[in-house]
């Protein structure tokens, strides 16, 4: 008897440790705003990594994404387990709605601290900066500062990316505006001056690469990742500072397959997830991992401070004094 116990103690904790140790599997639904062509290859390496793991995908600008979450949780019916977009603010609003779902075994060791939500509900993935991009046909500066854009002979060739379709657009707008040497004043003299927005940084990049704006306010991989296919385009960090993103990922409580989606956000905090970020052209945000080739090193970046707490409170002031500038 005492055999057939002992066998039936292993029996069972042979049974425990094979279901701890079950890789996830089944569908795991990402809503993001990362371009189609970045995600789809994050998605196939994701799937080499787990093979048992099926990827859908609904990929959007942030604030669009944001729009049909809100409308899935008034319905009762959330499709989504992960939110990976550019937003802190959407994202620190889904946590205040406790729609996100605290990780905190999340392998963070080396990720900074600052791209840590305290309660580690959501986590930075990437380094991503808001600066300036020309068209090298009509633009031969190579420095540049963010109120060089303000003449009318300049602002009447600019354009911007609009916050009610771009993450990136949000936090940048809500981080200038906090500036004291900036404020809405600057905002009111682009549009006052002729500058106009497009729907989002896509927008931006191909009216600057055909040459219908020499400017562009934008995020810089883009402007990078156009100039190496030979696409006409620089960037210029601006002398001021420039704002920044983090793209955060989180795994949403109402998540339907929590152990995929936990999945997803572990490769999207690893190495290898990291280096393919740098290859896609973004600014890693582990230390020991190269930022891309004609990239400055991390250090030398001056990042303008931003309170975003304060910018969430605001968001909805922000994008309807924007659109009272620019239209919508």
């Amino acid at each position: 008897m005492r055999n057939a116990l002992l066998a039936g103690l292993v029996l069972a904790a042979t049974a425990a440790t094979t279901v701890a140790l079950a890789a996830p599997s089944g569908t795991v639904v990402v809503y993001t705003s990362q371009p189609s062509d970045q995600i789809a290859k994050v998605v196939e390496a994701f799937r080499k990594a787990q093979p048992g793991v099926r990827v859908e995908l609904y990929r959007s600008g942030t604030t669009e994404v944001m729009n049909k979450l809100q409308a899935e949780f008034a319905a009762g019916r959330p499709q989504a387990d992960v939110v990976l977009i550019a937003d802190a603010i959407a994202m620190t609003q889904l946590k205040n709605d406790g729609r996100l779902l605290a990780y905190p075994d999340a392998p963070v060791a080396k990720l900074p601290p600052a791209l840590i939500d305290p309660d580690k509900t959501f986590f930075g993935t990437k380094l991503i900066t808001t600066g300036i991009a020309v068209n090298t046909n009509l633009v031969k500066t190579k420095g540049m500062s963010w109120r060089d854009l303000l003449p009318a002979t300049v602002a009447g060739k600019t354009i911007l990316a609009h916050p009610l379709y771009s993450g990136a657009a949000v936090i940048h707008i809500g981080t200038m505006v906090q500036q004291w040497n900036f404020g809405w004043g600057y905002f009111e003299t682009l549009a006052r001056n002729g500058a106009i927005a497009g729907k989002g940084n896509g927008a931006v990049l191909e009216a600057v690469a055909r040459g219908e704006k020499a400017y562009g306010i934008i995020i810089e991989y883009m402007a990078f990742n156009a100039k190496a296919k030979g696409s006409p385009v620089d960037f210029v960090f601006p002398e001021e500072g420039v704002s920044a993103i983090t793209q955060p990922v989180a795994v949403l409580k109402s998540s339907r397959n929590v152990e995929a989606a936990k999945a997803f956000l572990v490769w999207q905090l690893s190495e290898e997830a990291q280096r393919q970020s740098a290859t896609q052209g973004y600014f890693p945000v582990f230390g020991d991992i190269a930022s891309p080739p004609g990239y400055p090193p991390v250090e030398s970046l001056r990042i303008m401070g931003a309170d975003f707490k304060a910018m969430l409170t605001k968001d909805d002031e922000n994008k309807r004094k924007f659109v009272e500038l620019f239209g919508g």
